[in-house]
């Protein structure tokens, strides 16, 4: 266990990192950042930062011999370097190469019998348009690693789509498009004691790839298949003996629940979680990471929604404080610019 003044690490240094930080803070643990960009809004709220590359191997033991604990924030994190953290990391790296790779990903989801969207490994434009021959179009090219909110991807309407596109050198996977009734995201928190618990799963809306609203309670179509969803999601944490907040996002079908993707992290999705539960995706995290008891994860109001404030939506901060039932988090970001995530604001119908 770890005990309250001790110090988490914290790979990463975004809005997830500040808020993570931030619920540790009221635990009583203090925080320090490990990021390779100067600008940081989770080390604004934290105790110490470490500004240094992921392969500086003498600024990150340093780091780790600081800290209690290590976490991360975001799942494109270098697995390499953490090898000499193994001890600390909580989730381990294990989840983080799953995550990493799409290919990957939607192959271990389906050797525990998920059921992902149809894909195939891309490596050139011969086997672009062999996939799309075999899967169909419409469909998504995306890059196997990296990329997020939309980024690093194509949509494409036919075959002739991949005559004319100029494929990065990157390994890619194709994805058949699937004909979908909503999406909605399944968190849950595992201790190290191996208790699992969920929150309820939110409706998510997203717009040019980046969520926009996650509701509570999410319609009947996401409800009917909350639980065969869950059951994956535990299958998936207990197959990576995972410790903290896991996300998995699914698309609701006439078939059931098909899995998207997964994040290893806490999750945009969750963010109503602060004020909409009576404990936080946040805390909780934090709660299993330092072997701390689970808290309860019940909501505390009767609805909720959260809405992502992109790029100059933050603009009209004063208006959104204007109503009191809505709650604002701004992210501390600088500069505001178009699909950037500047801060989210959530509304409870008590």
């Amino acid at each position: 266990m770890i005990l309250p003044g001790e110090t988490i690490g914290i790979l990463g240094g975004g809005q997830l990192g500040r808020m993570i930080a931030t619920a540790a803070a009221q635990l009583g643990y203090r925080c320090h950042i490990f990021a390779p960009e100067a600008d940081s809004v989770a080390a604004e709220v934290s105790a110490a930062f470490t500004c240094a590359d992921w392969h500086y191997r003498e600024a990150m033991a340093a780091f780790a011999a600081q800290c209690a604990v290590i976490t991360y924030e975001f799942e494109n994190v270098p697995v390499t370097p953490l090898a000499a953290l193994e001890c600390k990391l909580a989730p381990g790296a294990r989840a983080l190469e799953v995550a990493q790779d799409r290919l990957a990903e939607k192959l271990f989801v389906s050797e525990l019998g998920g059921t992902p969207a149809p894909f195939a490994s891309v490596d050139g434009n011969a086997d672009l348009r062999s996939a799309i021959e075999q899967i169909g179009a419409p469909g998504i090219l995306k890059t196997r690693r990296d990329g997020y909110d939309g980024k690093g991807q194509w949509r494409l309407s036919a075959l002739e789509d991949a005559d004319s596109l100029d494929l990065p050198t990157t390994p890619l996977i194709y994805e058949g498009f699937i004909d979908f009734e909503a999406e909605f995201s399944v968190i849950l928190c595992r201790g190290q004691d191996r208790e699992v618990r969920f929150w309820n799963s939110a409706e998510n809306v997203h717009k040019g790839g980046i969520l926009a609203t996650s509701t509570i309670p999410a319609s009947p179509a996401v409800l009917a298949q909350i639980d065969e969803a869950r059951a994956l999601a535990a299958q998936v944490a207990q197959a990576l003996d995972y410790v903290g907040v896991l996300t998995l996002e699914f698309f609701a079908t006439a078939n059931g629940p098909v899995f998207n993707e997964m994040a290893p992290r806490v999750h945009n999705s969750g963010h109503w979680t602060i004020e909409g539960a009576i404990t936080s995706q946040f805390e909780n995290h934090v709660r299993a990471i330092c072997g701390l008891p689970l808290g309860d994860t019940s909501l505390a109001a009767n609805s909720v929604e959260m809405r992502n404030l992109i790029g100059d939506d933050a603009d009209d901060w004063a208006e959104i404080l204007s109503n009191p039932a809505n709650h604002l988090h701004l992210y501390g970001k600088a500069q505001a610019r178009p699909g950037r995530k500047m801060g989210h604001v959530t509304r409870l119908v008590l």
